[in-house]
């Protein structure tokens, strides 16, 4: 099957970057808010970081322009109904997703492969919501989307082969490397990722070290980009708390718990770059 039309549900963080892609690797693009407040800030960030990519020389003027011409912004959730794939890239809470998912069957074509962008849930339960879950899989982008290059592909145990493929075909046409992955709890990056800046945090708690050892040590030592601490402020801390308790909740693994100054943290709204403190503090 070819994909010609994309869309895309949500146009936060991730949802306009995902939107951005698909417009600039050629794909026609229908993007959703629940308003038009929320939909005309996601269609302002697509179209502040393409003016940024002219200006660094990276794209021209032209190719931002045919970008965002490929763009079609909406709170209509019928304007999907000639979508070959659908990315849902809301929030992440399981009823919602199902609820989506539910409606974007009875919208959709039957053809129409039906994908979401979650990080940790549990993709077979959104699949059973709709009448065709061989055609459900998870397209986890990482962010930013323009700029990873990661697309973690998750197979359920009803994803068909040709779902498969069509996901993996459409992830190189983004110019996308692909890892698959099985429908268990945080894949394979978050799998890895979550008992990493965790045992970061319990490190701080326990008073190891100060945050700029713990991050320096692996910035330096390891030859990361950037520390645990920071990544952490730069994901979110509420971010990671949701993660952590959703794989926790799983797994019953220690290693997931999340730690006291974790959630304490997330209690008083230091979550991080977004709200100008977290393990750093943010101008």
């Amino acid at each position: 099957m070819e994909i010609k039309k994309v869309g895309v549900v949500g146009c936060g963080a991730m949802g306009s970057g995902i939107t951005q892609v698909c417009a600039q690797s050629g794909y026609q693009v229908v993007v959703s808010e629940i308003n038009d407040e929320l939909l005309n800030k996601g269609l302002a960030l697509i179209n502040s970081f393409l003016t940024k990519s002219v200006d660094k020389g990276k794209i021209s003027q032209q190719d931002k322009d045919s970008a965002l011409a490929r763009i079609k912004g909406t709170t209509n959730t019928k304007d999907f109904s000639d979508c070959d794939l659908m990315i849902e890239a809301a929030i992440e809470n399981m009823d919602l997703k199902k609820k989506i998912f539910a409606e974007l069957d009875k919208i959709c074509p039957k053809h129409t492969i039906l994908a979401t962008n979650t990080s940790c849930l549990s993709i077979i339960d959104m699949a059973m919501a709709t009448t065709r879950p061989d055609k459900v899989l998870g397209l986890h982008f990482f962010n930013p989307p323009p700029i990873m290059q990661l697309l973690e592909i998750v197979r359920t145990i009803a994803t068909s082969d040709d779902t498969l493929q069509i996901g993996k075909d459409f992830a190189n046409s983004l110019g996308k490397t692909t890892v698959i992955a099985q429908d268990t709890p945080g894949y394979i990056v978050n799998r890895l990722l979550i008992p990493y800046l965790l045992n970061a945090i319990r490190l701080l708690e326990a008073g190891v070290a100060t945050r700029e050892d713990i991050d320096a040590a692996i910035h330096l030592g390891l030859n990361h980009p950037i520390g645990p601490l920071t990544l952490l402020d730069l994901v979110g801390l509420d971010t990671t708390l949701f993660v952590a308790s959703a794989m926790y909740e799983e797994l019953k693994d220690p290693r997931f718990a999340p730690p006291t100054l974790l959630k304490k943290m997330v209690t008083a709204g230091w979550l991080g770059r977004k709200t100008g403190k977290g393990f750093y503090e943010y101008k």
